[in-house]
């Protein structure tokens, strides 16, 4: 028994001694194997990790691939690549982690043009940057969000005066291809108000980002402002880090207490990203092509934007929309519509007439106007979309000369004001329209119509606008 009793003492200490030994280890890390590469989508196996991770798959060439879990089925992980998968192999190491992304923040982004990653582009140095915030964000409880009160001067009149835009309010601005959606992102940029400028370029041209910061935001803008380009040939991981990494810069930036204008070109890029990578894994489409995580995706972006608490920041954010063929009923269209707080509509018909910005008034609305502008403000603008709206409706009979003058006088008021209008919905490229010179341009419409001059009644509730 003696025997036996120090021989169990003896296993005792031993394992005690391995217990130590363990406790003193750093976290074991399992690598896998990578087994099957369909498309962009990478299997491994033999390994585990959590969703959004990031792991390191190995090349032949000596440059580890940097991937994120974005599935998993039984023992396989599925993996997207964040840049190019060139070089990589058969049966090569996957080396996962716990790690998720984080977006790094700090003053020093503004002026800078980011990648998705957070690395500068601008060959202008390193970034100094200061905290490090979840790419993914964190959900503010929506009774903590001051209400939307106060208007935000975007610097372009036909906005400012009849589609006024709150601080803290989401934006959609609807548009198909070359109607002027990025001119009119960089007369907001340069124009508006705004403490701070985030830019986020996801999913279009790479020529259009260059051109972008040098011809349509120049100088004065880019001095405030922070842009992130992810353009059309990067992965759809890295796509949609950079719209996340573009909100998260501007969270940063509104708990500071600033008031930011974020500006999300495309929300469609986006949403297309998600479906490449939701159909790559495995998900099933149900509209148009487009499979159930996207529409579940859009929302958890765009909830972001918007105020903080009381008498902190705001996020004014405006999302362009892509209208492919020009159809309004798109599916991210008409998911978008239900969760922004309006939506400004591009006409190309406009856009062909050399009407610039292409505002479509009768098709565009602010969800948030009746809360932010007073009650003479709301009465002129009604007026000014009644007319527009009788003249549009009619726009036929009065081109071919069907229409004869008299036979109606709210036609007849339309024909008269038509000049007026259509000269105040223009603007220039290079001219800014503050909040007071639009409304002063609104009340001039009414007050230099012909009918002005004998019937009064149209514009009595204009002095209070002034």
């Amino acid at each position: 028994m003696t025997d036996m009793h120090q021989r169990t003492q003896h296993w005792l200490e031993g394992l005690q001694l391995i217990e130590g030994r363990l406790a003193n280890v750093d976290n074991v890390v399992v690598e896998g194997r990578l087994s099957r590469m369909v498309g962009m989508t990478l299997e491994a196996v033999g390994c585990q990790s959590v969703i959004g991770a990031r792991c390191m798959v190995e090349s032949q060439d000596g440059n580890d691939i940097e991937a994120e879990v974005v599935g998993f089925s039984g023992e396989r992980l599925y993996l997207m690549p964040i840049g190019s998968l060139s070089g990589i192999h058969p049966n090569a190491r996957v080396i996962p982690s716990e790690h998720l992304y984080e977006a790094r923040v700090g003053d020093a982004m503004l002026g800078r043009v980011l990648d998705g990653s957070g690395r500068p582009l601008d060959n202008r140095g390193p970034l100094e940057t200061t905290e490090n915030k979840p790419l993914i964000g964190a959900p503010i409880n929506p009774l903590d969000r001051a209400a939307i009160r106060e208007p935000l001067d975007v610097g372009v009149a036909a906005i400012n005066a009849l589609l006024s835009v709150g601080r803290g309010q989401r934006m959609g601005l609807f548009a198909g291809s070359g109607v002027g959606k990025s001119v009119l992102l960089g007369m907001m940029t340069r124009y508006t108000t705004a403490d701070v400028i985030v830019v986020g370029m996801i999913g279009e041209r790479g020529r259009e980002v260059k051109e972008f910061i040098d011809n349509i935001l120049g100088p004065e803008g880019m001095a405030r402002a922070v842009v992130v380009a992810v353009p059309a040939d990067h992965t759809p991981v890295m796509r949609m880090h950079g719209a996340m990494l573009a909100t998260s810069i501007a969270e940063y930036f509104r708990d500071q207490g600033k008031d930011v204008l974020l500006l999300m070109d495309s929300l469609t890029r986006f949403a297309q990203a998600q479906r490449e990578i939701a159909l790559a894994i495995g998900e099933p489409p149900v509209t148009r092509g487009y499979p159930p995580s996207v529409f579940a995706r859009l929302p958890q972006l765009v909830e972001r934007a918007g105020n903080g608490r009381p008498g902190g920041g705001s996020i004014t954010a405006f999302y362009t929309v892509l209208t492919e063929g020009d159809d309004q009923q798109d599916p991210i269209a008409d998911a978008a519509r239900a969760i922004l707080d309006g939506h400004i509509v591009l006409s190309r018909s406009l856009a062909e007439q050399g009407h610039y910005p292409a505002i479509d008034v009768e098709a565009s609305i602010s969800r948030a106007m009746v809360d932010i502008v007073d009650p003479a403000h709301m009465t002129i603008v009604q007026n000014f979309k009644r007319i527009y709206s009788t003249y549009q409706r009619n726009l036929d009979l009065i081109s071919v000369g069907a229409y004869s003058p008299g036979s109606d006088t709210r036609i007849d008021e339309s024909i008269a004001m038509q000049p007026l209008m259509m000269q105040f919905l223009k603007q220039d490229l290079r001219e800014a329209v503050n909040w007071e010179q639009s409304l002063q341009g609104l009340v001039d419409v009414f007050a230099n119509a012909p009918a002005a001059q004998e019937d009064k009644s149209e514009i009595e509730p204009l002095a209070a606008v002034q």
